[in-house]
């Protein structure tokens, strides 16, 4: 599946500002190590609860005085932010002091932003206006903000980030608050955000060097690999059945659009089309409407396109998988650009199969990139490519090598498995088939979502 972004929690007290420059700096781009998935609040009637549901963000009220204590209060966060697995906690205006038994559980994973330069104006008692009235009241000429690690001692964890911010003639604690906010909180907090977010990255991804050393021969179920997946595109599987007797191929479809999503699966003569659903619906049928999957010569071909007829001409010219590919790009539908994923089963002689993925080179679509890989095959593994990382705008495009994937002796096992786990509101349709690698016989499973 996708790089995966760390997963944030803001606790907020109030209107949320802050928590809206943490939302807009994700959608800019600012942030793009993290994801905002939970924000938390103590107060039910606070606005940042209001933003974070216009921007689809699961939110939760912890009040206060439900709990007989602080300590069970603080339980509760404890549970509620591990529940949601998060990765880093965000303080944005939320006006509760946290204990140093609830920061040491989170050793480096809190961050705050603080209306000062830290070390001035800060500690016990310097929060909200109180902060600026300070700073005005001892004359300084500069002030800012400061994003820093939370620890047991108030505004004493390690700086992140500071930006200075002047003080102006005229200015009172309500513009030298409004000021600070725009010109350094907003700046600085995302930054630091984004900062200690990609570290947190890094270090899963150097963490787990040693486990992925020990996994390169897993093999995976293939529910496992998308039930949680809102939109993995395309998908092709080609494998060897668990007894080893079987050749197996699956192919399905998702979709986003009316126009994608407004397809099924036929079948004539042993070969499997996509058509529409509803013909009067169709709006461009260019990149929905093709050949998936077709036999030639002991061969079957599934594509996620028309490269279908081109690798099925290509090899009965003679030619060969992946000289007929060298001939297509991914497909021209900007900014995503589809790749094309394309396999063909290779049943005349010692059972093999190939796989392909051509996808752009960069955001642009200036080039293409060919990877094609070819297989030996083995009793209850299978390989699988899908089109897409998960959902997104543009949509982030399939990375590395097909993914290894357990193929289990009977037909009805897979496709139900396969079709279960696809996604409730964007699977389309999905055929399977499993060949006799002896006698060429052949079972197959077709599903609709639209009959």
């Amino acid at each position: 599946m996708a790089d995966k972004k760390a997963k944030i929690t803001v606790l907020v007290s109030g209107g949320g500002t802050n928590l809206q420059a943490i939302l807009e700096a994700q959608k800019s781009g600012i942030i793009k190590s993290g994801e905002v998935s939970l924000v938390i609040s103590n107060k039910s009637d606070a606005y940042a609860l209001t933003r974070a549901a216009n921007a689809g963000v699961r939110t939760e009220v912890i009040l206060k005085k439900d709990f007989a204590s602080a300590d069970e209060f603080e339980q509760k966060l404890i549970e509620t932010i591990d529940a949601n697995g998060t990765d880093l906690i965000v303080l944005a205006g939320f006006m509760v002091i946290l204990s140093e038994k609830f920061t040491g559980h989170y050793d480096r994973k809190i961050i705050n932003v603080h209306p000062s330069l830290i070390p001035s104006f800060c500690g016990e008692g310097f929060y909200g206006l109180r902060v600026h009235e300070a700073a005005l009241a001892k004359g300084v000429k500069v002030t800012g903000a400061t994003v820093h690690f939370v620890n047991e001692i108030p505004d004493g964890g390690e700086i992140i980030m500071q930006k200075a911010v002047y003080i102006q003639d005229g200015d009172t604690p309500e513009t030298l608050q409004k000021r600070v906010m725009e010109q350094a909180e907003w700046q600085i907090l995302p930054e630091s955000i984004e900062k200690v977010c990609s570290k947190i990255i890094g270090n899963k991804q150097n963490n787990s060097v040693e486990a992925r050393k020990m996994d390169i021969y897993k093999i995976n179920d293939i529910a496992e690999l998308i039930k949680d997946n809102s939109y993995v595109g395309r998908g092709i599987v080609a494998g060897k059945s668990k007894d080893g007797k079987k050749a197996v191929a699956a192919y399905f479809i998702m979709g986003r659009s009316s126009n994608s999503r407004n397809r099924i699966f036929t079948e004539k003569n042993g070969e499997v089309f996509t058509e529409p659903y509803d013909a009067s619906k169709v709006e461009d049928p260019s990149l929905i409407i093709y050949a998936a999957v077709r036999s030639l010569c002991k061969k079957l071909i599934v594509t996620n396109g028309d490269q279908t007829d081109t690798i099925y001409e290509g090899i009965k010219a003679g030619g060969t998988f992946s000289g007929a590919l060298a001939t297509r790009d991914f497909e021209p539908d900007k900014p995503n650009y589809t790749p094309r994923i394309s396999a063909i089963l290779n049943l005349d002689g010692d059972f093999t199969y190939e796989m392909s993925i051509l996808k752009s080179a960069d955001a642009d679509g200036s080039a293409c990139n060919r990877y094609t890989f070819s297989y030996a095959p083995l009793s209850g593994l299978g390989h699988f490519v899908h089109t897409y990382v998960c959902d997104g705008n543009p949509i982030p495009t399939f990375q590395g090598e097909p993914e290894r994937v357990e193929i289990p002796d009977d037909i009805d096992e897979f496709t139900d498995k396969l079709w279960g786990a696809l996604n409730e509101d964007n699977k389309i349709s999905l055929y399977v088939r499993y060949i006799d690698i002896e006698t060429g016989k052949a079972e197959n499973r077709l599903v609709n979502k639209y009959n």
